[in-house]
């Protein structure tokens, strides 16, 4: 299941890593992620906890500039949360699966 449309309304988010763009190693050299459209992509990382729960971070990827308006501790809201569920086998033949998170954009909550 891909990008699936979730509802954080009841998750209490506070930025933990400010926003970056989002980069990979490959042979032995960074690169910027882009997607499909070759937009630049960004990730920030966030503690989410819902009231009387143990909260947990995750890290989100962003498909837009979020700005620089930001610092850690923030309670932010992402704009159109999804979650995409994955499952591969690495190189060493084991099968590594979660939930990769991405958001159009994050906002301050006041």
């Amino acid at each position: 299941m891909k990008n699936m449309k979730i509802d954080l309304g009841d998750r209490r988010l506070m930025l933990t890593e400010l926003p970056t763009l989002k980069v990979r190693e490959v042979d032995g050299h960074t690169e910027i992620v882009t997607d499909k459209d070759g937009a630049q992509q960004f990730v920030a990382v966030v503690f989410m906890k819902a009231k009387g729960e143990k909260g947990e971070e995750i890290k989100v990827t962003l498909g837009t500039d979020p700005g620089d308006a930001f610092d850690e501790g923030d309670i932010v809201d992402l704009v159109e949360p999804r979650a995409s569920f994955y499952s591969f086998k690495n190189g060493r033949g084991e099968t590594v699966s979660g939930v990769a998170y991405r958001a159009m954009g994050l906002i301050k909550v006041a």
